[in-house]
């Protein structure tokens, strides 16, 4: 049995109603790897953090892999990936921070549900202070106080906090009035073709002027030519994340070529 983490209300017994998963039942295993991307910070010309993205066992898309995931096994991978992604991370010698997503609708009580991270963690020597949790793409959140609650208890327990494709679905500004993470990644269509696009530009630097005021860091994600790496620099946008960079490398740390930073 993993032990619960300190913190954590032992007395108050999750509704084996509610988190039929806490308690391990149902639900198919669902064969997955993952691919690792750089984010780079672009001051430093170095990678600041890799994310683990799912992929089919052979390298296949993510979408073949998450097709598979219902209620009666969502518990059950959300679990696995959180793992495997450490694992995967440490054994590849990663020193930068590990950014995993996680699906929401498979958490029921946080500081259960995060007992197998913590029990990863310790296993393979793998800092949770590096650990970045951000909501996977796709996933429909129709309880956000549900999500705020999760993303406020993992930030209490050690781990770095994103929300991610901000500006689009469930990630606006009025779930950054309610809770205020480390960092918010950009979503792509806002970033695409921003360098020649005056709407995504003003929406974007209105968005960076408010996470420099809350003092959150904000990423942008997929961007993919050196006029979208540019205008984002110049807006004061350090992070970035996109094939401009490098694509996700199956099974191993993708690399940045020195090309991208000039």
């Amino acid at each position: 049995m993993i032990p619960i983490h300190p913190d954590a209300d032992q007395t108050d017994r999750p509704d084996p109603r509610s988190c039929a998963g806490c308690a391990g039942e149902g639900g198919q295993d669902i064969a997955f790897e993952f691919a690792y991307q750089p984010i780079v910070q672009l001051s430093t010309r170095s990678v600041y953090a890799y994310e683990a993205l799912v992929r089919g066992p052979r390298g296949e898309p993510a979408y073949t892999v998450l097709q598979q995931v219902n209620d009666s096994n969502r518990y059950r991978f959300d679990q696995a990936c959180r793992s495997k992604a450490v694992e995967g991370a440490a054994r590849l010698g990663m020193t930068q921070f590990l950014s995993i997503n996680f699906l929401p609708n498979a958490v029921y009580r946080p500081e259960v549900c995060i007992q197998s991270t913590f029990k990863a963690a310790r296993a393979f020597d793998f800092p949770i202070e590096r650990i970045i949790f951000e909501v996977t793409e796709g996933e429909r959140v129709d309880d956000r106080p549900h999500l705020v609650n999760i993303f406020k208890e993992y930030s209490r327990f050690g781990f770095r906090t994103a929300i991610d494709d901000f500006g689009a679905g469930y990630a606006g500004l009025n779930l950054l009035a309610e809770y205020q993470p480390d960092l918010i990644k950009l979503d792509m269509d806002l970033v695409r073709h921003i360098d020649a696009d005056q709407p995504r530009q003003a929406i974007v630097a209105g968005i960076a002027a408010i996470c420099r005021a809350l003092d959150i860091a904000i990423l942008a994600e997929g961007v993919e030519t050196k006029a979208e790496r540019d205008h984002l620099a110049a807006l004061g946008i350090d992070l970035m994340q996109g094939y401009w960079f490098a694509k996700p490398a199956f099974g191993a740390l993708a690399t940045v070529s020195d090309a991208a930073w000039e």
